[in-house]
């Protein structure tokens, strides 16, 4: 007989011997119909937590955000949106060019009214303003240059020289620059780029002339790559990363060192720790933020990504018994790191707030590890040990607000990368991997530095065809 469910005594004085057995029978019922149901909210609860909607209450804390905050867990899954705008986004209008800015302005006036017909005159103060954009003729500019040989009385015959900033070649500061960016920003072959020229500007390019521009572009921008390797060294944090590629059909790898005003790019045939040593020096005292690979470990301050400290634990998560249940506590852990991570940056909580909570959550974490590190399952316990063995890799972002707990900003500079490798499938020589680096390298300094990118290698192009030209800096 259940405790919870028992027959007063008062009420069992009266009952005769049938109604009692049968009382008892229905009491029975109840106690395991109430077993099955705890074991069957047991499950759900577990099934909850494995698709991440259960929200864990907030501890009250100091934060600005207020007491008692729920952190998100894993979003549930939307419906499809329609593409195009939605219902009730703000209006998106180009920006009228200012008048005095065009190139043309026609002023349209009514001659009659278009009801009665009688003549109108006068002005508008505030006329509609309807613009315009449109290519003009895309022609190349073409400036000859009539070298004189003249004959002394000595017999000697003299060359004029060239102008100063005028180049050997056929092709002007503005075309280099062009062709370099439709390779290293848009993504072109060299075939593209012939076609290209020919078809818009109706000049011949042999794909053999694009490598010769190609080459110069490499030579102008090269001391201002090494200018930005030199400064690399000395950032206090740098994000770093690499992905496969191909250089004459050998293996290669481009490698990806973000600091916070400038990226630089390298291509090297190895993804080994040297080329890390070699660019950033054996010295090196600042924080890297990469993922686990073995490469950084030497390095002192090493920030791991929790992005893919996330996809470890969804892998551990999806495992069976004891190893799922320590991947979907990390996994948890994660989400509330992540959502502290966002009220920081979003000023909603305060510093001491947010040491608070990432103290409470490395405890736990740590626990799950360490629980984790005991687990049969071998791969687990494996990924456990080697997290307990750099515990400290995962928290530098913590006390340092320039440290991010993710890598994102050096993939996200190498998606372009990326994108090109799978276009071009690599290099065919050193020469053009010294032309990759180099222009991804100034591409991407620019977008961060908010330079226009043409402007840029049109001066300095300009430069290198004339040393006293000035070169604005990146």
């Amino acid at each position: 007989m259940s405790q919870g469910w028992t027959i007063p005594p008062e009420l069992e004085a009266e009952m005769t011997p049938g109604v009692r057995a049968f009382v008892e029978m229905l009491l029975a019922r109840i106690e395991q119909l109430e077993a099955e149901n705890r074991e069957l909210r047991e499950r759900v609860r577990t099934l909850e937590l494995k698709l991440g909607r259960v929200a864990r209450r907030g501890q009250d804390d100091d934060d600005a955000g207020g007491a008692g905050d729920v952190p998100p867990q894993r979003p549930a899954k939307q419906p499809p949106r329609k593409r195009g705008g939605q219902p009730g986004h703000p209006k998106h209008e180009r920006p009228l060019v200012p008048t005095e800015q065009c190139d043309e302005v026609h002023v349209l006036k009514p001659d009659h009214c278009r009801r009665c017909g009688k003549e109108l005159h006068g002005d508008d103060p505030q006329p509609l303003r309807h613009q315009v954009f449109e290519l003009p003729e895309i022609k190349l500019e073409v400036t000859e240059y009539q070298r004189h040989r003249l004959t002394c009385s000595c017999g000697t015959s003299t060359c004029a020289a060239l102008s100063d900033g005028v180049p050997e070649g056929q092709s002007g500061p503005g075309l280099t620059a062009f062709v370099a960016l439709l390779m290293g920003m848009f993504r072109q072959s060299k075939r593209r780029v012939s076609l290209f020229c020919e078809t818009l500007f109706g000049h011949s390019m042999s794909p053999g002339t694009v490598v010769k521009l190609q080459n110069q572009a490499t030579e102008a921008l090269r001391p201002e790559y090494d200018r930005l390797a030199a400064a690399l060294p000395a950032e206090n944090v740098v994000h770093a990363d690499e992905t496969g590629t191909k250089q004459e059909n050998r293996n290669a790898w481009i490698w990806t060192f973000v600091a916070k005003t400038f990226t630089l790019f390298a291509i090297r045939p190895t993804k080994a720790a040297c080329v890390i040593k070699e660019l950033l020096g054996e010295a090196y005292d600042g924080v890297v933020i990469s993922d686990r690979a073995k490469t950084y470990h030497w390095v002192e301050r090493h920030q791991w990504c929790w992005a893919h400290l996330k996809r470890d634990f969804e892998t551990m998560a999806a495992r069976q018994g004891k190893a799922g249940k320590i991947g979907q506590r990390l996994l948890d852990a994660t989400y509330r790191l992540f959502h502290d991570c966002h009220r920081r940056r979003d000023g909603t909580i305060t510093e001491r707030g947010f040491l608070r909570r990432m103290t409470q959550l490395r405890g736990e974490v740590e626990s799950a590890l360490q629980a984790g590190s005991r687990c049969a399952d071998r791969a687990t316990a494996a990924t456990c040990n080697e997290l307990l063995d750099y515990a400290d890799n995962l928290w530098l972002f913590v006390y340092n607000t320039d440290v991010a707990p993710t890598n994102n900003a050096a993939e996200r500079s190498l998606r372009h990368a990326v994108i090109w490798r799978g276009l071009s499938f690599g290099t065919q020589s050193a020469a053009g991997s010294r032309f990759v680096e180099t222009l991804l390298t100034v591409l991407e300094t620019c977008r961060q530095q908010g330079h226009n990118a043409f402007a840029f290698l049109t001066s300095a192009l300009t430069r290198h065809f004339q040393p006293t030209a000035s070169l604005c800096g990146v």
